[in-house]
């Protein structure tokens, strides 16, 4: 499937949209250059599931947490991990695997570590400043 978001207040509609998709599935990949708005449209898509707390990048903490009715919601960003091995040390896989929802940005710094299944959504910028969110089930 494949959205595209003209504006910033497109991204609730396609949040929406994407954890309707989802179905079940709970591990989330991002993937899109520096500044495609990873990060912007996770906020949209933890806004979407009831989180009311700020929703941040966490590049330096690697992990955040929030809180969703009844759920604990992982957002990760390993853009800085330098080895696979700080993100088995941290204990990521357990994460994947905890039946949470795991949002994780910068996925291609751990490619031994991914879950089997996944939602993948690739962020695209468009010529026009438009973003295309091209999302598929692994």
């Amino acid at each position: 499937m494949t959205l595209t978001a003209p504006t910033l207040s497109d991204l609730p509609a396609a949040a929406a949209q994407l954890i309707s998709f989802a179905g079940t599935e709970k591990v989330f990949l991002f993937t899109g250059d520096m500044g495609a708005g990873k990060t912007t449209f996770i906020k949209s898509v933890c806004e979407a599931l009831g989180v009311t707390g700020g929703v941040t990048s966490p590049t330096f903490a690697i992990i955040n947490e929030y809180s969703a009715p009844n759920q604990k919601i992982y957002h990760f960003d390993f853009y800085r991990l330098k080895t696979q091995t700080e993100a088995l040390d941290m204990g990521a896989e357990e994460y994947f695997y905890s039946g949470n929802y795991c949002f994780i940005e910068w996925p291609e710094q751990i490619p031994d570590m991914l879950p089997l299944h996944y939602i993948s959504v690739a962020i695209k910028v468009l010529t026009d400043g438009s973003r295309e969110i091209a999302i598929d089930k692994v």
